[in-house]
Order: C-alpha cells, then sequence, then structure tokens
C-alpha cells in the first residue's frame, strides 16, 4: 500500500511497459470488471489524433462547461504534477483521492494479475475512469494515449468520437503508412455512435470513412460536412449542423480553427442543441497550457512534437510575428520524425540550438544538431543554461521559440512556473 503521493506516483512512473503480458486491454477489463465497471457509468467523449486532441479537448471542454455541465477530462502529459491528468471542470483530482484509487486498483493486480502492473498509463486511465464513476458527472473527455485500437482508454463506449489529425509518427507501434496509423486511430469509432473528423490526407481519410461507414457511424468530416471560413487573424465562420458567424479564438494559429470547429461539431452532437452566445464566449477563453504560450513579450513555448505540429507553429509565428528574427530551442523523444522538423526550423530560423532532457527516449542534443543543415546551431547537454543564456540575449527584434516534446515543453514551464514568469 501507497503511504504518500509522493510514493505513488514514483513507483507508477516507472511502469514504462506493461508487466502483464496478456491480451491488448485484457488487464483493464480485468481491474475494471473488479471495481464494478466504473466505465459503463459514464458517458463519453473520445479524441484521438496525431495532434490537436487536447486543444480540441479543451475546447470542447470550455463549451459544455459554459453550458452548465460538469465535465471530466483525461489529457497526457502532464506538465508539472500526474493530478492534471485528471480534473473535473478543470480542478484537479486531490492527492487523497489519487492515492486512493491507485492503492484499490494495487490490491486488485495484487490479486487478480499477480502482482503484475499494467503500464503507467493504463493504471492512470484506470485511476480516472474510477475517480469519475464516484462523481456526479454529465460527461468524461478522454484522450487517447497512441493510437486508439488497442489504447488503454478504448474500453468505453463514447457518445462520440472526436479523430483531429493523422501524421506519421510512432511507426514502429502503429505502422508505416497513413492508412495503417489510420487504422488504429479509428479505432475509437464504435458502431452507430457518430465521428467527428479533422484528417486531411485522403489516404487516411479514406480509411477512416470505411470504419465509419462499416460501424454504421455518421462520420462529421472538416471542409465536407464542417465548413470553416476565416475572417481575421483568430476568427472564422463555422457552419455544420448549426451555422456561426464571426467565432473569436483565444488560442493562436490556424490549425486552432480547425480544433475550434472540431470542438463545437461534438459538443453539439452530444448536446443536441448549442447556444450560440455560450459557444462563442467558451472559445475566447479557451487556452492550453505549452500551446503557443507567450511568456512575456518574445518567448514563446510550444510542444510541436513532429512534423504536423511544427508546421503549424511556423505558420502561427509567420500569422503573428512576420518580421521577427526567431531563435529555436530545440528537444526531441528519439521516436519522432526530427529530420523534418529540423528541415522546417533551418528554412525561417535566424538560430537553431538543441538540447535533451533526462529521459530515457530523449534524442541526444548532438545527434539532433547533426540532422541541422543551418549556418548558425548549438547542441547543449544542459537545457536550463541555454534557456538562461538565450533568454539574456534576447533582442528586442528576435523571438526565442522553445519547442519540441511536451516533455521537454513540461520541464521548461515548471522551471518558468518557479520563477513566477507564468
Amino acid at each position: 500500500m501507497f503511504q504518500t503521493m509522493e510514493q505513488c506516483t514514483e513507483f507508477i512512473f516507472k511502469l514504462k511497459a506493461s508487466q502483464y503480458k496478456g491480451e491488448p486491454l485484457q488487464s483493464a477489463r480485468i481491474i475494471l470488471e473488479q471495481l464494478g465497471n466504473p466505465e459503463k457509468k459514464i458517458k463519453f467523449i473520445h479524441f484521438a489524433g496525431s495532434n490537436g486532441k487536447g486543444s480540441t479537448l479543451n475546447a470542447t471542454r470550455e463549451i459544455l462547461m459554459n453550458h452548465g455541465l460538469q465535465v471530466g477530462a483525461f489529457i497526457s502529459p502532464h506538465l508539472e504534477r500526474a493530478n492534471e491528468r485528471i480534473t473535473i471542470n478543470k480542478q484537479q483530482i486531490s492527492d487523497s483521492d489519487f492515492l486512493r484509487i491507485t492503492n484499490e486498483i494495487a490490491a486488485i493486480i495484487e490479486q487478480k494479475l499477480d502482482g503484475k502492473f499494467p503500464s503507467f498509463f493504463e493504471v492512470v486511465t484506470l485511476i480516472a475512469l474510477q475517480y469519475f464513476s464516484e462523481q456526479n458527472l454529465d460527461v468524461a473527455l478522454l484522450e487517447a494515449g497512441i493510437g486508439g485500437r488497442l489504447d488503454s482508454t478504448n474500453v468505453i463506449t463514447p457518445e462520440v468520437s472526436v479523430i483531429t489529425t493523422i501524421s506519421l509518427e510512432h511507426t514502429d507501434m502503429l505502422g508505416d503508412t497513413y492508412a495503417k496509423i489510420a487504422f488504429e486511430k479509428a479505432g475509437i469509432i464504435k458502431s452507430g455512435k457518430p465521428v467527428v473528423v479533422g484528417v486531411k490526407n485522403k489516404e487516411a481519410l479514406d480509411v477512416i470513412q470505411q470504419v465509419a461507414a462499416k460501424k454504421n457511424a455518421a462520420i462529421y468530416t472538416l471542409n465536407e460536412q464542417i465548413k470553416v471560413e476565416r475572417t481575421a487573424t483568430q476568427q472564422f465562420n463555422y457552419e455544420a449542423i448549426v451555422k456561426l458567424d464571426e467565432v473569436e479564438l483565444a488560442m493562436v494559429g490556424e490549425h486552432q480553427i480547425d480544433n475550434a470547429a472540431l470542438a463545437i461539431t461534438a459538443a453539439n452532437l452530444f448536446l443536441g442543441r448549442l447556444d450560440m452566445l455560450k459557444v462563442k464566449d467558451a472559445l475566447k477563453r479557451a487556452k492550453w497550457d505549452g500551446r503557443f504560450e507567450r511568456v512575456g513579450t518574445n518567448i514563446i513555448l510550444d510542444g510541436a512534437h513532429n512534423s504536423e505540429g511544427t508546421t503549424a507553429l511556423i505558420a502561427a509565428l509567420k500569422l503573428i510575428a512576420p518580421k521577427k528574427k526567431y531563435k529555436f530551442i530545440y528537444a526531441a523523444l528519439q521516436d519522432k520524425d526530427h529530420a523534418v522538423s529540423i528541415e522546417m526550423m533551418d528554412k525561417v530560423a535566424n538560430e537553431m540550438h538543441f538540447t535533451q532532457i533526462d529521459l530515457p527516449r530523449a534524442a541526444k542534443a548532438e545527434q539532433l544538431m547533426s540532422q541541422s543543415t543551418h549556418v548558425k546551431k548549438s547542441a547543449h547537454t544542459n537545457w536550463k543554461e541555454l534557456v538562461a543564456e538565450q533568454m539574456d540575449g534576447l533582442a528586442e527584434d528576435e523571438l526565442l521559440i522553445i519547442t519540441g516534446s511536451l516533455y521537454f515543453i513540461a520541464e521548461v514551464r515548471g522551471a518558468f512556473v518557479k520563477k513566477g514568469w507564468l
């Protein structure tokens, strides 16, 4: 039994891969059955996708909360504390509830799985499902981890599924083509339940449409059933089940217009009705930490963890600061498409600086720098020293962009919060 939150999180963080070697999702289903099947007591909206699922979930949450609903949310990764992953109306699960439920699950694992623990992500998913079932929720929003079909969140039957985007990532686990990855993400689509899709790649979209048709799931696709027209930098007109004009966003970037459109559609499908003023008010307030987040006037934090994210980041930079000189600080994980992201940044950067974080999956700074062709580039093993050095020498016409893995952004953001900068 865990006595403290520190003991508890230290143990579960070490559960990199599942110790239980059964069929996919088998351990989760055994534990859920022992808990009384909490996943059957809640209504869900399920989010999957390579990019944008967190921002889309957050926008959906704001809309539903503004309509008076009690909204649970399960997200990843966390930026500072594990509790951030599990919230109700943006209030984090308490340490005591997290600890109590973890101990309950640990006891079941000892009895039913011979003490063989599932992975960290699976355990935290189960904590979320049990916690949500104990609360008086109207809906829980669940963000899938990797993929969808075999993801531990896929033990639910959602009222609505959302697939944001598809890019070539985690190819060792999900497959090496858009079609294969789309098939895995489309695994969250359930029979007779609508799916909202932001995917633009034809190869991927074809697969999702086939799965939806096979499962008799109504599909609402961006640029088909969902139409958006940008009218200003962060303003757009929307038309799908309902029509909204001049919707303003707090989030920066054209990709956030797409995410907001998906969120409006998902919320409408779940509620069956929308108050237009409440939708507009919600999206004007919806912000997401570590996603094009400004620190002061000339520093930006953005978890652009793959080439699609980097494309969106650069487009947003050109939109809001086209005349600034861009200085990038980049750290990434081994399993991401660094070369493509680095090539894109090289083309617009004034300087490129590479660093690393203390994770087994982290790419080394020198390895990342070797993929850059920029004339002004450097590699630093200590990201704290690099960030401090670049902040000290920042000129008025320069913009420092700290980007890459969300795990890197989490560490930087945590340091900034401690200093009172955020």
